[in-house]
């Protein structure tokens, strides 16, 4: 109780919707309970039965579900009260008045303490969390295992080969601390290659298996960003894993030749430019035929030589769920995405999916308008609603599980998803289309296997999205005053005043001089590039730092991610009620005790972390609650029935995002108040901020697809992406220098060819060695011209810019996709051109010879010119 500067006050009044209720406060190490008597006018129920009216009712709010707490004061000569106002991260508001200014002040000041300065996550209440009957006689932790679950899934040492096998490699997490310990890879990749495919994936996240389709084995893999970089690096290994993923429901061994299009895979497709006109009645009335059209347009020349699934042409899809110039400009900072000249054998497609930093903003904004909550009995401010771009989200996310969803179950393909680091936008897509796939997962038991494999495992980082130890940038103080009245006397109240400007200044200053990856156009975490030619200086750990780790939150990292999915998941349950063993209940405590810190399941970001932390003797798990609470989570309209020639019983379903709305239930809400005619009509409207691509020829339409880019080796559609239309295939074409060959820029002397490592992490005899595979004689591409001026750089960063949504779909409408890609990529082509700008031949060649490690931090300085 050292933290608590008062355990009990007296005479408090709760404000909730206008209600007014008096009661007594209690603080204790972690939780806040308010106990009242509730008024006879408020339950008829209560009122008729006066046994009950003597009862007392206790509100309890746990100190990690805080998300803002302000401390307000009121002058001594005004009639109301000082109080203190919670906003929560299950969207209730509170507002506590109390009779004294300085009683305010210390429950804000022991609020303050129990939230934000405990500094270890064993410190929370889950570790001391003792449970009743019956959720004590569960063993949650015991629930998920992977090897039966891939098991279920046709992968097992014992059973017949699927084309997977379960590796060891990450048994001790020494090879991948981020990823789980069992990782189902392709049978005919050896744990070898997997070393080396896995140093040309960002965080060593290389591509693994998440499911596996029982009718036609189709798979989805999930991964993070390859590290290609502003040379255009690749790696042998890791074209060689996607391959063999891609060819396991083939019948022929098709790896003999793993540098090469095998036998029997897929060929380079011919050009995407080439689809049919839409007609009247098709153009974008059905958003998903128009998607499989470019996605899955058959080559005219070689249907007959490649193989067919189930019926079904395959086109395997490597997803990334950036939007496409975010993707092109991780190049950057030695990242990016796959050059598809060298996965020939597969198609690239962008849904245009925000960070985490823009999904924080949306949130942010519907609970501004919800903020009011608490001292007014009025509606959210629809205006507000509309306005946070929320559902837009949502919607879009939608849009790309459908789109996942159709090349498994209907095209009987492949799918590799990432995102930047795989553990966000990855883990959301792959969830839910999971969901779409498989009834399984969509009973009360599939669910919880789902959230353990997708999430937990696969390292979502619950620690630093949820900010379980919350910040002090979240408590603030209103009408505060130096003098006399400050409260605890003139010298005490003063002092504070002080000492409040002087951290306020000291946080202006300093603050750091390594830009935030906010500032990129994508990222989901700090900056940690891991292209091997980008460095770092470290401070050498003092034996301080050592001896203890304090853990805080980084509040640019906190955001809704797991809230989306849920988010999403309710949509699905909406749009198919009968589809789901688990109701809207069930998801809505999920989000609950992914805050209130009461059970160890979501305080850590990795399987690792957790298994250090002996998590599993020391906390309860969530699934014991729910598990030992079955019945009040389960959808009483459930039908389990399979039968695809019965509809509303098939095994497949199918988003529909142009139905998305509210869930209004986890925000404390009245249908009637956040699903109006006015809100459904504004959610559409903020559906269309953002041009479709219209490959008809007509002008952009108002229904958007999740679609941003298609690519392929001959070929690219879309705002952002390069046109390959009348080129003929070039190995390793930065889309950059594509765009400067065209004559878009001045003209430059053309530079020095060099060959790339093949595995950039290794020397180039021992990455070859390894697998017997040849290394590669790809020249590097120039990135863009050294003749740009100083003058041109500044004007491209300054002036008014071409990339609207409306430029951009008039120049895709106009046949113009260069210049989009023009426009999308200038940020890139300037952040690099004005590193050549003033810099001799000498210079030139020592950034050749020592790696790229100034590039790249000029090229982010002036990447975050343009982003501010």
């Amino acid at each position: 109780m050292e933290r608590t500067r008062i355990a009990k006050v007296e005479d408090v009044k709760l404000v909730r919707r206008g209600q007014q209720i008096d009661g007594t406060l209690h603080l204790t190490p972690h939780h806040l309970i308010f106990v009242h008597i509730p008024p006879a006018h408020l339950t008829a129920e209560l009122a008729a039965n006066k046994a009950a009216l003597a009862r007392p009712r206790e509100i309890w709010i746990t100190y990690p579900i805080i998300q803002k707490c302000t401390l307000r004061i009121s002058p001594s000569w005004s009639h109301y009260l000082s109080s203190v106002r919670l906003q929560c991260r299950d969207f209730n508001f509170y507002c506590f008045r109390f009779m004294e200014e300085k009683k305010a002040r210390d429950v804000y000041d022991s609020v303050k303490a129990w939230t934000c300065r405990l500094g270890k996550i064993e410190k929370l209440y889950a570790f001391s969390y003792q449970p009743q009957k019956p959720e004590k006689d569960f063993d949650g932790w015991s629930f998920y295992n992977a090897r039966q679950e891939f098991k279920r899934l046709g992968v097992s040492e014992k059973g017949a080969d699927r084309g997977w096998r379960i590796s060891t490699i990450n048994n001790d997490y020494s090879f991948s601390p981020t990823y789980p310990a069992l990782l189902a890879v392709p049978s005919h990749i050896s744990d070898n290659t997997l070393k080396f495919a896995g140093r040309y994936r960002s965080k060593v996240r290389l591509p693994a298996l998440t499911y596996l389709h029982p009718v036609n084995n189709c798979s989805i893999t999930r991964c993070s960003q390859p590290l290609v970089g502003v040379r255009q690096n690749r790696s042998i290994q890791d074209e060689k894993l996607l391959l063999s993923i891609f060819s396991t429901t083939s019948s022929k061994d098709t790896l003999s030749e793993p540098n090469n299009t095998p036998p029997g895979s897929q060929t380079p497709r011919s050009s995407e430019g080439d689809l049919p006109p839409l007609t009247p009645e098709t153009s974008f009335t059905d958003a998903e035929t128009v998607e499989d059209e470019i996605i899955a347009q058959d080559a005219s020349t070689d249907n007959e030589d490649r193989p067919q699934v189930y019926g079904a042409q395959q086109h395997n899809l490597i997803v990334d769920a950036r939007p496409t110039v975010n993707a092109y400009a991780m190049q950057a900072v030695g990242m990016g995405t796959e050059n598809m000249d060298n996965y020939p054998f597969a198609t690239k497609a962008y849904l245009n999916i925000d960070n985490i930093h823009v999904m924080r903003q949306a949130l942010e904004k519907v609970v501004d308008a919800l903020k009011e909550s608490d001292v007014t009995p009025l509606g959210p401010n629809k205006e507000t609603l509309a306005k946070s771009g929320w559902l837009k989200y949502i919607a879009n996310m939608l849009d790309g599980v459908g789109i996942i969803a159709r090349q498994i179950g209907i095209q009987h393909s492949h799918v590799v998803i990432h995102c930047s680091d795989g553990w966000d936008r990855t883990s959301q897509l792959s969830s839910l289309s999971q969901l779409c796939l498989d009834p399984y997962y969509r009973t009360l038991d599939g669910f919880i296997v789902l959230v353990e494999k997708d999430w937990l495992s696969f390292g979502h980082m619950f620690a630093n999205r949820s900010g379980h130890l919350s910040s002090e940038k979240w408590f603030s103080v209103e009408n505060e005053r130096s003098g006399v009245e400050a409260g605890r006397g003139g010298a005490a109240g003063g002092s504070k005043t002080l000492e409040d400007a002087f951290l306020k200044a000291k946080g202006f200053f300093n603050k750091e001089n390594s830009r935030s990856r906010e500032s990129l156009v994508d990222s989901d975490s700090e900056i940690n590039p891991m292209d091997p030619n980008y460095s770092t200086p470290k401070r050498a750990a003092t034996p301080a730092a050592t001896a203890e780790i304090k853990h805080v939150t980084k509040v640019k990292e906190v955001s809704p991610i797991f809230h989306q999915f849920l988010d999403a998941t309710y949509q699905l349950l909406w749009q198919y009620p009968t589809r789901f063993e688990f109701n809207e209940r069930f998801l809505r405590r999920l989000l609950y005790h992914l805050y209130s810190c009461q059970y160890g399941t979501f305080l850590y970001n990795s399987e690792k972390e957790r298994r250090d932390a002996n998590i599993n003797s020391r906390t309860r798990s969530v699934w014991d609650y729910f598990l030992s609470r079955r019945s009040q989570f389960l959808n009483t309209t459930y039908d389990p029935t399979i039968n695809d020639h019965e509809r509303g019983q098939e095994r497949l379903i199918f988003p529909r995002p142009k139905e998305v709305r509210w869930w209004n239930e986890v925000f404390g809400r009245e249908d009637a108040e956040m699903n109006g005619p006015t809100l459904s009509m504004a959610a559409t409207e903020a559906r269309s901020d953002h041009p479709t691509l219209n490959f008809s020829g007509g002008m952009p339409q108002s229904h958007p697809m999740a679609l941003s880019g298609v690519e392929t080796a001959e070929n690219a559609i879309g705002p952002g992406v390069v046109n390959r239309a009348g080129k003929a295939p070039t190995r390793s074409r930065s889309p950059v220098a594509t765009y400067e060959s065209a004559g878009t820029s001045s003209a430059s002397p053309a530079s020095p060819s060099r060959k790339p490592d093949p595995n950039p992490s290794l020397p180039r005899e021992e990455a070859a060695a390894s697998e017997q595979i040849p290394t590669s004689t790809t020249p590097r591409a120039e990135l863009c011209s050294p003749a740009s001026s100083p003058t041109t750089t500044a004007a491209r960063l300054s002036g008014p810019s071409s990339s609207s949504p409306a430029n951009l779909a008039a120049m895709a409408s106009a046949g113009d996709p260069l210049g989009v890609a023009k426009d999308g990529l200038e940020t890139l082509c300037s952040g690099v051109a004005s590193l050549r700008v003033g810099r001799g031949k000498a210079a030139e060649k020592s950034e050749m010879s020592n790696g790229d490690g100034e590039l790249h931090e000029m090229a982010r300085h002036e990447m975050e010119v343009e982003m501010k």
